[in-house]
């Protein structure tokens, strides 16, 4: 499958610096949420200011930017391991989060949703690469930080139907 990139990307991709910042843009999907929670990686501007509140506007997964901002959380990632016997995933720290979304993180008791997206600080509604359909397997900590797991749902989970072996549905076997 080929995706397109745009030139400035690609341009920031390959400098050795650049000034062309990069967003990483979530949005955590769950049945309970009257909303999806969106988090940015970037403080672009200021949201509001009782309470002081920064985060990027942008239309990307249909958010209107007005009335639906990305909020700015510090976030970084560990990078994954490569165990075998467990299913790939990345792990994102959200550092000094506000108590209200890490509770909210760590409420799920069935997988949540995530979708994400780069965009390019100059162009935030153009999305550079995007991740859909993922699922939030785990969130841990405390409001000082949390670790939150996101991967594909565990294979374990999905259910699969299992076969008769009837003559009818498995004839080479009764020839």
């Amino acid at each position: 499958m080929s995706r397109s990139v745009s030139k400035t990307a690609r341009r920031a991709f390959d400098d050795a610096t650049t000034s062309e910042g990069e967003i990483a843009l979530f949005v955590f999907d769950h049945e309970t949420l009257d909303t999806p929670l969106r988090l940015s990686t970037d403080p672009t501007e200021r949201i509001s200011s009782d309470p002081l509140i920064y985060g990027t506007r942008s239309t990307w997964d249909g958010a209107n930017p007005i009335s639906e901002p990305y909020l700015f959380v510090l976030m970084s990632a560990e990078i994954p391991g490569d165990q075998e016997d467990v299913p790939a995933a990345i792990t994102i720290v959200l550092e000094n989060v506000d108590n209200d979304i890490a509770a909210l993180l760590r409420s799920f008791t069935n997988f949540a949703t995530v979708h994400m997206a780069v965009v390019l600080a100059s162009s935030k509604n153009y999305v550079e690469v995007e991740y859909r359909d993922l699922m939030l397997l785990s969130a841990d900590g405390d409001a000082g930080e949390v670790h939150l797991s996101i991967g594909r749902r565990p294979i374990e989970d999905m259910s699969a139907p299992m076969d008769r072996f009837t003559p009818h549905r498995f004839p080479g076997l009764y020839r």
